[in-house]
């Protein structure tokens, strides 16, 4: 194309801009959204990652060199363990030239007991060290009375404080598991913060850290080695790395700030991060299906006048030329918008979360060119790709387009169409029941991929029939006028489905993560029901290696009781088998059996002992063991120890893929913690008495929540709930961008239809009626991307529940209350919707709406 051609080409675009400015205001908003939310998050992710990278490396700042043990263990989900680091190697370490000071760093778990006596939960890992006397090697810097210096006397986090109603000079437990009566002495800080994160830090004498947090006296976690002035981190870590033994290495403080940075902030971040980019991507997908039918409707109507430009000599290229400088004008005012509006998402975020309970750390915002660059691009991308093929359409019109008196779309799906949205229907379907037959998420993510396309190929073919059925009840009820609106959303197919789309898209995630979390929480209830016959559990949240745990010593205390007639602890391990992490159940197997439905038992779990593990049927087929079978277990502390598979058990559930005596895993143990205690009642006690007498017996334990079978099961699946809030409350972004769709079509079709509305009007149509009957026909069109999107979203939660059930243990469930809510919200968005065009239209005078062209 010329340079005069270009010229003229984004002359026609800014004219056509000026002339007809108020069509595109929905589609400046669906890119102004969409362009807004991706910059907010990626600004948002480059904030948070700076303010914790910033926190650590300050709090660490004095720290050159970290000793600790070179074997360590990760079964996935947070949970590892590493081998302890003999405190005697400070000596040996403080010799090395360079050294300035060494200290022994002694870490474990320990939950705080609130004032008013219930466990103070912070949503994170609960922490208890020893606190170290050199301030440069402390992390933790006092802030109010003085450190911990004889028995019992602790030091705890300023933000645990304040949440558990503590302050200096009061008492109360600490789990380790066990409880440990701790007076408050002090209050500290974490790099200037009011914690570490979501962490709960309590700090003790390193002889009480030693006494409750290690398993053996003489151990630490790890020696922390602070350099001389003018030693650089790697050159005394290469140092002190040639006087340690075998199974021990040294990092450098970076190293193991960075390290510990991933594991408490990283998890975190990756999810959050991760799925804010997914809706996101979600919101500007349903933006593309509004963008696009706006364009496509734009051009439509301005039919004759691209053919007026092409009689009068204006080439395809111009035509097609000016219809994307259009676009481009309004993809850069937009995301340009857009993205000012992100910085002001992310800026509102980073206020928002500490006032709701997130102490995240406080920091200047971080705008890094990325965080502009790609959504500034995407927006681009999203608004000119989907005016591309209008157009593409724009500029074939024919010049004797101009003689026509309508530019009407043609109410008849082509054939092709049809054949190709059959074809991939059928493909869809057949992929995602293969991925569901085969266990297979990827198969079932390409088929639910082809479903919707499927859905978006047949849309109008399904418009006609869908608007036919939906708007029947409309045309009962509101007569001529639900009639009218009615045929208004049958006189274009496309264009109805088109407009439905977005808003299918919406509702289709929304009934996917509905299916998804409805599904999720059936399982559980399914584990619990099948696996627990107990009558009451008592359990505590486990955040990886962090969480406290309960103590051992809680099921042999309820086991005395005169009411229980069973109680079983269940603790947690790990070790490798054939160099893959696995966790361990740790508990008395044979007590377990008659708590837990174990399935059918090959083999002996009352003799395990302390050479012999049981594991799941899935497990032991998995490696083709059985009863007699011998395997090597790789644990922390080094040992590899060969064990014989003792029994083979039909369901894991609960009990996890390995068994193993405490007995078996005592040399190997830290913290010997439980995390859930299974216990039954005798015959005749009532499950009110027995849960009463339970409670009593665990209040010096912490008093630990005693749920009955049925609230355990609640319990299990609160974070499922948690999740959902998060994710409805996302998409209703998705929502409002469908809604805006909607609204911009109904206006565009209002102005399509200047002329036929005014002859409404003059053969007696009063406002009310016109008003009713653009709203109604908002509401039909809502109500077939609102039933569309639920048929779609539930098959697809059907398809990735089934196919991630790799085991047959898991339940499908159809959240019967929570779609009914998804459909009466998609009616309620079709009146809100069709509340703005109704509104103008009935304001249109009536004589120069007849006197229209």
């Amino acid at each position: 194309m010329s340079a005069t051609s270009s010229r003229a080409s984004v002359r026609l675009g800014a004219a056509g801009l000026r002339a007809h400015k108020r069509r595109f205001a929905g589609t400046v908003v669906a890119v102004f959204l969409g362009v807004a939310f991706l910059a907010g998050t990626m600004v948002m992710g480059d904030t948070l990652r700076a303010s914790f990278g910033t926190l650590f490396a300050d709090a660490d700042s004095g720290t050159d060199t970290v000793v600790r043990g070179a074997d360590a263990i990760s079964a996935g989900q947070g949970q590892g363990a590493r081998e302890p680091v003999p405190t005697s190697l400070a000596a040996a370490v403080r010799r090395v030239p360079g050294v300035a000071a060494v200290a022994p760093d002694i870490e474990g778990a320990g939950q705080l007991v609130s004032r008013d006596g219930s466990t103070l939960d912070t949503k994170g890992p609960t922490v208890a060290a020893n606190w170290i006397g050199d301030a440069r090697l402390n992390p933790y810097k006092l802030v109010e009375g003085h450190a911990p210096a004889a028995p019992g006397q602790a030091v705890v986090n300023r933000d645990a404080a304040r949440k558990a109603g503590l302050k200096v000079g009061d008492s109360t437990l600490l789990r380790t598991p066990d409880p440990v009566r701790i007076t408050i002495v002090g209050v500290a800080t974490f790099g200037g913060e009011d914690g570490e994160g979501q962490t709960t830090f309590t700090g003790l004498t390193s002889a009480d850290a030693e006494r409750y947090l290690m398993p053996r006296p003489g151990e630490a976690t790890t020696l922390k080695v602070r350099a001389e002035p003018g030693i650089g981190q790697r050159q005394l870590t290469r140092r002190v790395a040639r006087v340690l033994p075998a199974h021990y290495e040294a990092i450098t403080g970076t190293q193991a700030s960075d390290e510990t940075e991933n594991a408490t902030a990283g998890p975190f971040l990756k999810i959050f991060t991760g799925l804010l980019v997914v809706f996101a991507g979600i919101a500007l997908l349903v933006a593309t299906f509004s963008i696009h039918n706006t364009f496509a409707i734009v051009v439509a109507q301005r039919t004759r006048e691209n053919a007026l430009l092409r009689a009068l000599g204006a080439s395809r290229r111009q035509v097609l030329g000016a219809a994307l400088a259009e676009a481009a004008v309004v993809a850069v005012a937009a995301s340009l918008a857009g993205l000012l509006g992100g910085i002001a998402i992310a800026a509102g975020l980073q206020a928002l979360f500490p006032a709701v309970g997130f102490p995240f750390p406080k920091g200047p915002l971080v705008i890094r060119a990325t965080a502009l660059a790609v959504p500034l691009a995407v927006g681009l991308l999203v608004c000119v790709g989907s005016a591309l093929v209008p157009a593409v359409r724009a500029g074939r019109t024919a010049p004797l387009a101009a003689l026509r008196d309508s530019a009407a779309e043609s109410p008849r799906v082509s054939g092709r169409r049809v054949a190709v949205g059959a074809v991939t229907a059928a493909a869809g379907a057949g992929v995602s029941v293969l991925g569901v037959a085969r266990h297979s998420l990827p198969l079932s993510g390409v088929g639910a991929v082809l479903t919707v396309a499927a859905f978006v190929a047949l849309g109008p073919v399904a418009s006609s029939v869908a608007v036919r059925v939906l708007g029947a009840p409309v045309s009962r009820l509101r007569g001529v006028t639900g009639s009218l609106a009615r045929r208004n959303a049958l006189r274009s197919p496309r264009r109805t489905a088109a407009t439905a789309t977005a808003l299918m898209i919406g509702v289709a995630v929304v009934s996917l993560f509905a299916v998804l979390g409805a599904s999720m929480k059936a399982s559980l209830n399914r584990t619990v029901d099948r696996s627990f016959a107990g009558d009451v559990a008592i359990s505590v949240p486990v955040y990886g290696a962090g969480g406290s745990g309960l103590s051992p010593a809680i099921a042999p205390t309820l086991a005395r009781l005169p009411e229980v007639r069973d109680a079983v602890g269940l603790g947690r391990g790990v070790a490798e088998v054939d160099g893959h992490g696995r966790r361990l159940t740790v508990t008395d197997p044979a007590a377990l059996s008659r708590l837990l439905d174990l399935g059918g038992v090959d083999g002996d779990l009352a003799h395990l002992g302390t050479q012999a593990v049981a594991v799941s049927r899935s497990e032991a087929d998995k490696h083709h063991w059985a009863p007699g079978s011998r395997v090597t277990l790789a644990f922390a502390d080094g040992r590899h120890v060969p064990f014989t598979v003792g029994a083979v058990y039909g369901q894991a559930g609960l009990a996890g893929d390995y068994l193993m005596t405490r007995a078996a895993w005592a040399p190997h143990h830290v913290q010997d913690k439980d995390t859930l205690v299974a216990v039954a009642f005798r015959p005749g006690v009532t499950t009110s008495a027995g849960k009463a007498a339970v409670e009593r017996a665990v209040v010096p334990f912490g008093s630990p929540e005693v749920r009955t079978k049925s609230e355990y099961a609640v319990s299990s699946a609160a974070g499922i709930d948690t999740f959902l809030t998060l994710v409805y409350a996302l998409l209703a972004l998705a929502v409002l961008i469908a809604l805006l769709g909607i609204a911009n079509t109904l206006t565009l079709a209002v102005h399509e239809r200047t002329r036929e509305l005014g002859l409404l009007r003059a053969v007696g149509q009063t406002r009310a009626q016109l008003r009713a009957m653009v709203r109604w026909e908002s509401v039909v069109v809502a109500a077939f991307g609102t039933a569309g999107g639920l048929g779609l979203g539930t098959f697809l939660g059907w398809a990735l529940t089934r196919a991630s059930d790799t085991d047959g243990t898991g339940a499908f469930a159809i959240p019967l209350g929570s779609l009914a809510v998804v459909v009466l919200v998609g009616v309620a968005a079709g009146v809100l919707a069709g509340w703005r065009p109704a509104r103008r239209a009935a304001r249109l005078d009536v004589l120069r709406a007849v006197a229209a062209e």
